[in-house]
C-alpha cells in the first residue's frame, strides 16, 4: 500500500519502505482484519470458487490485498503495479515467500501506465488515496482504475478520510495507539506533528462518495472503520445504465446459504404471490390426531 503520485512514491524511499510493515500495524488498529475483510467482500461480490483478474493499486510494502485474498482463492490472478520501487521490491519479497510471484504481474509505474483496454473483474486501492495532494489527483487516480474495470466490477478503496485537525479527539487517540506501542511523549508529539504535514485525506465520508460518483462508481457501502480509517465496496457504473448499488451481488437477498454443504439455494421471495387460503368450510372434517399420537405427560 503506498501512492500513485510522483510526489507521494518520493515519500516511500527505501528507509521508510523498511519500516513500513511494522508501523503500517501500528498506524492502523485493525490492520490484518481490514485486509480479511476486504478480501471477504471481494470474494462475496465475484463469488467463491470463480476465476478473476485483481488490480491492486499501490500493491508495494506487505503485499497483504494479495496475499490475504489470494489464500482464500487459488483462481484468481493479480496486477500488482506501485510507483515507488523500494516498496515494490518489498512486496515481491513477500509474494515469494508466500507461493504467489507465479499468478501476480508485478509493475513499476501507475495506473495510467497500463493498458487502456485492460479489463479487470475488481480492483482495490488500499492506503493510497490519503497520500495523493488535492482533490483532482484523488479523482484522477479513481477514473483510471474505472475505466479499466469491466462494467459492475467491484473496487474496494480503504483510505484515511476527515481532515486531521478537525476530529481532536480521533487524533488525541491516535497519539495513544503509539504510545501504547511503547513511543514516548516526544516521539508521539513528532509522529503527530509528522502526520498533520504528510497527508491530504478526503475530508468527510460524504468526499469519499463525491469522489467515487465523479469517478464512475456507483453508492459505496462502508464495511470498516478504525478511528480516521474507512473501508469501502463500490462498484463500476456505465453512464445510462440502472445504478449499480452493493446489492448487486452474486450472494443476493434471494438467496440463502445451506452451512451444511455451502450451496447458495433459492428462497422465496417477499414479491412471490401468495399461496391461496385454504376453504375453511372443510375445517370441521378435518379429522383430529389420535390422542396415542401424543407421548404421555409426566406422571401421566
Amino acid at each position: 500500500m503506498s501512492t500513485t503520485s510522483a510526489a507521494g512514491a518520493a515519500k516511500f524511499d527505501r528507509e521508510r519502505a523498511g519500516e513500513y510493515e511494522k508501523q503500517s500495524r501500528i498506524a492502523l488498529a485493525g490492520y490484518d482484519a481490514c485486509h480479511e475483510l476486504s478480501a471477504c467482500m471481494l470474494v462475496a461480490a465475484l463469488g467463491a470458487g470463480t476465476t478473476a483478474s485483481i488490480l491492486v493499486v499501490g500493491a508495494g510494502g506487505t503485499a497483504q490485498e494479495i496475499i490475504t485474498v489470494g489464500r482464500l482463492e487459488p483462481n484468481w490472478r493479480f496486477t500488482a503495479i506501485d510507483p515507488s520501487e523500494p516498496m515494490l521490491d518489498l512486496a515481491v519479497q513477500r509474494l515469494k515467500a508466500d507461493g504467489l510471484a507465479g499468478r501476480t504481474d508485478a509493475r513499476l509505474g501507475y495506473v495510467e501506465d497500463l493498458p487502456a483496454d485492460a479489463q479487470f473483474d475488481a480492483a482495490t486501492l488500499i492506503g493510497v488515496l490519503h497520500h495523493l495532494p488535492g482533490s483532482e489527483a484523488k479523482a484522477r487516480v479513481l477514473e483510471s482504475i474505472a475505466t479499466r474495470l469491466k462494467p459492475g466490477a467491484p473496487l474496494i478503496l480503504a483510505c484515511n478520510h476527515h481532515t486531521y485537525a478537525s476530529q481532536p479527539l480521533l487524533l488525541a487517540a491516535w497519539g495513544e495507539r503509539w504510545r501504547m506501542q511503547g513511543a514516548s511523549a516526544e516521539e508521539v508529539k513528532a509522529k503527530l506533528g509528522k502526520i498533520l504535514q504528510g497527508a491530504d485525506p478526503p475530508d468527510s465520508e460524504a468526499a469519499v462518495t463525491s469522489l467515487l460518483d465523479r469517478a464512475g462508481f456507483g453508492q459505496p457501502t462502508r464495511f470498516f472503520a478504525s478511528l480516521f480509517w474507512g473501508a469501502w465496496l463500490a462498484r463500476r457504473v456505465i453512464k445510462g445504465s440502472a445504478p449499480a448499488t452493493t446489492k448487486d451481488v452474486d450472494l443476493r437477498e434471494d438467496q440463502v446459504i445451506d452451512s451444511h454443504h455451502w450451496r447458495l439455494e433459492k428462497a422465496p421471495r417477499e414479491d412471490a404471490p401468495l399461496e391461496p387460503f385454504p376453504d375453511m368450510s372443510e375445517v370441521g372434517t378435518m379429522r383430529e390426531p389420535a390422542m396415542s399420537a401424543f407421548p404421555p405427560l409426566s406422571g401421566a
